[in-house]
């Protein structure tokens, strides 16, 4: 079996039933369902075709996004506290069971909650503005706490599982660093744990990428000491420096704006041009900007 160490070979065929004829034709399937070789541009165009665009609640912020959320990718949320990233991943727990041509997502939502922000009266408060039926809204949202790192990542072998059985529209992770940042402290272990941060991240994308489901992360922020007194809108930087970075196909910078508003930046895309939206908060989740 090309590929395989002779220790493998026979670990394989020591198990019953397993003959290496076997194995070969197995290993013959499984090329046939993964691409892990080289594609025409053109079928990468046609597949791209078929993504799934999730609303966000907000046509401005949506128009921004050329639609809203991608799927079979990670989108990254950064921003200080109170500028709507729990908020967002509120309404788009909603937005992603309507169906696809609602600007939803056709499917359920997986969501993997590190910092107890979860609350399932807001869900039942955007469902309502959605028409959906709040009951319905909660049996489709799979919920999971993380209680630490190797928790977190072990949800995630839990997450694959679910989506080889039902069809889930998106991932949510609020935050994605919370955990990493609180258990790893100080420069002796920054390696340690943006190698666990790395892991988990690669993991988050390879499901995303396997299964066609729409990722979306959030992200803290801490204070830039590289930004000087007239930092302006650098005063803040993300979390996870550029493991985090490069994990995130799509990266949205959120801050505060005038009165009750919110802006989002897009900091990062391949597809995207750096652009901002303004958008509210509302009881109905997230909404188009207040009119001054």
């Amino acid at each position: 079996m090309e590929g395989l160490s002779i220790a493998s070979r026979k670990a394989l065929t020591q198990i019953k039933g397993l003959s290496e004829q076997k194995v070969e034709k197995l290993k013959a399937i499984s090329t046939k369902q993964v691409n892990d070789t080289f594609q025409s541009a053109t079928t990468i165009a046609h597949l791209r075709m078929s993504l799934v665009k999730i609303s966000t609640g907000s046509k401005p912020l949506d128009d921004m996004l050329q639609g809203g959320i991608e799927s079979g990718s990670m989108t990254e949320l950064y921003g200080e506290f109170r500028t709507g990233k729990t908020q967002l991943m509120h309404t788009l727990a909603v937005t992603g069971q309507l169906p696809v041509e609602m600007g939803g997502g056709g499917g359920k939502v997986m969501y993997i909650d590190t910092e107890g922000t979860f609350r399932p009266e807001r869900i039942m408060q955007i469902a309502e503005r959605f028409r959906v039926d709040p009951q319905a809204a909660l049996e489709n949202i799979a919920y999971a706490k993380a209680n630490n790192t190797e928790h977190q990542q072990e949800l995630l072998v839990a997450a694959g599982a679910l989506l080889a059985e039902e069809h889930f529209s998106l991932i949510i992770v609020d935050s994605a660093t919370n955990l990493f940042r609180t258990e790893f402290e100080g420069r002796g272990e920054l390696s340690a744990r943006q190698m666990a941060l790395g892991k988990f991240l690669r993991h988050l994308a390879k499901l995303a990428s396997e299964f066609g489901c729409g990722v979306i992360v959030s992200n803290q922020v801490v204070a830039n000491p590289e930004g000087g007194m007239f930092a302006g809108a650098n005063a803040q930087k993300p979390i996870g420096g550029n493991i985090m970075a490069h994990a995130s196909t799509t990266r949205l910078a959120l801050r505060k704006g005038r009165g009750g508003n919110r802006i989002a930046k897009v900091a990062c895309s391949p597809t995207l041009p750096e652009n901002e939206a303004q958008y509210s908060i509302s009881d109905g989740g997230i909404v188009d900007p207040e009119i001054d």
